[in-house]
């Protein structure tokens, strides 16, 4: 297959797959999304998704959010892990949102990335969900698919992110990385892979990949 072949392969089989797209993590607003994305770092989705609801009945809200000491933020958000660093990131930014943006989380990726403990990649997830302006945040999954499909040489999440915008139309972004990252959990995890399941890697994975995959079962 071309690259181009493969790129329209991808995006056929995800759209069979997942018509209907379920948003990974529950929130209700620009600013809950955005706290919950901050928290989902080196956590997983189904663990931020207990705790959130216990944060946000206490403050949904920036105004809210730093009448909370840094410490009563760091208790509720322990469970999620690096909860030191979220803690002083959440309260930081939901100061800056209130001196600096009206207690509104701006629709810019250089304001976002201006705010303590928010990435590229938080950013990212920002803009396409609350905002659905075009974006491409590369998480572990689409960084590992990327390189599996052989559509990214899987250096680093930059040339992923990279990759994956020069080869998909930008009007398919927002959807697309939230379809590659459930079917990375679903068919083509890290670990417990089964490539029979696969059947994208399987078509037209790397095959360096598919070579070592084979050598490990045998």
């Amino acid at each position: 297959m071309t690259k181009k072949e493969s790129v329209t392969f991808v995006i056929n089989t995800l759209n069979q797959l997942y018509p209907t797209i379920p948003i990974p993590l529950d929130h209700k607003d620009p600013y809950t999304l955005l706290i919950a994305v901050l928290m989902s770092a080196q956590s997983t989705d189904v663990r931020v998704n207990k705790i959130t609801p216990l944060l946000f009945e206490i403050a949904d809200n920036p105004y809210d959010m730093i009448k909370l000491t840094v410490e009563e933020i760091r208790e509720i958000i322990k469970p999620v892990g690096l909860s030191p660093m979220k803690s002083k990131g959440i309260h930081g930014l939901s100061k800056i949102l209130i001196d600096k943006h009206n207690g509104e989380v701006p629709k810019s990726f250089a304001y976002l990335e201006e705010l303590p403990a928010v990435g590229h990649k938080t950013a990212s997830v920002v803009m396409s969900q609350a905002f659905g302006v075009p974006a491409f945040p590369v998480d572990t999954h689409i960084h590992r698919l990327m390189y599996r499909w052989n559509l990214s040489n899987g250096k680093n999440v930059v040339q992923t992110e990279k990759d994956a915008k020069r080869l998909f139309p930008k009007e398919l972004w927002n959807d697309l990385h939230l379809q590659i990252i459930w079917y990375g959990r679903q068919y083509s995890p890290a670990r417990g892979w089964n490539l029979e399941k696969d059947v994208i890697t399987k078509t037209i994975g790397r095959q360096t990949v598919l070579k070592d995959y084979k050598m490990k079962k045998s």
